[in-house]
């Protein structure tokens, strides 16, 4: 439901419940479509109102759904980069780094930086559904302001692998149990250029990937 009045600065003086009150929930019937639509028509004449219905795209992310899953993917979002970037028709790669990357600071360097972090910005909202993406983008992250002809092509080889992977998301689904588990590594002094270590972890509530992350120390 969408309410197309705003209210920015005004004083509420109605008792707000953030839990549901007692009583609720006790009926047999709780869901009602005929209070709801009589609810929907009250509001209509009053504010200005547009019912947008069952949420499918929402700031970029892509929801499809049913009664037992949901799959969130941002699938438009890789394609508009793919095409702003001239990389639609790449030839695709099948890991998100390339398994053999050296890290380095020497290298020529990149005359357009705000192309270089305009880019990288928009990778890293990709990672909202795109968690295997994480550690790649977090690798072209650190070189915002000192980038190189080099880090643009770990970009480069990220943009080909998500040419061959644009419809990956995350899928949750009700597994049936809600069991929490999660799991960490870390590369051990991976970075040659500061000998520091680049950490991940992951954690999953009944089977579905809730939490992730992939972070230099």
């Amino acid at each position: 439901m969408d309410v197309k009045n705003a209210f920015l600065h005004g004083e509420l003086q109605e008792e707000v419940y953030m839990q549901p009150p007692p009583g609720y929930g006790q009926a047999q019937n709780g869901d009602s479509a005929t209070e709801i639509a009589a609810l929907m028509q009250s509001l209509h004449e009053t504010f200005a109102i547009k019912d947008l219905r069952r949420l499918k795209y929402f700031l970029g992310i892509e929801m499809a759904n049913s009664s037992k899953r949901l799959f969130l993917n941002q699938r438009k979002y890789v394609t508009d980069i793919l095409k702003e970037t001239n990389f639609l028709d790449c030839k695709p790669v099948a890991s998100p780094i390339d398994s053999k990357l050296k890290f380095t600071i020497n290298g020529e360097t990149l005359h357009n930086v705000s192309y270089y972090q305009r880019l990288v910005g928009k990778l890293i909202y990709l990672t909202i559904t795109r968690l295997d993406i994480t550690y790649g983008i977090g690798i072209v992250s650190q070189f915002m302001h000192s980038s190189t002809i080099d880090h643009l092509n770990i970009i480069k080889w990220i943009l080909h692998y998500l040419k061959g992977s644009i419809g990956r998301g995350i899928l949750i689904q009700n597994n049936q149990f809600t069991s929490i588990s999660g799991y960490t590594d870390a590369d051990w002094a991976g970075n040659a250029i500061d000998i520091r270590s680049t950490i991940g972890y992951c954690t999953f509530v009944g089977g579905n990937i809730v939490t992730w992350k992939s972070k230099k120390q």
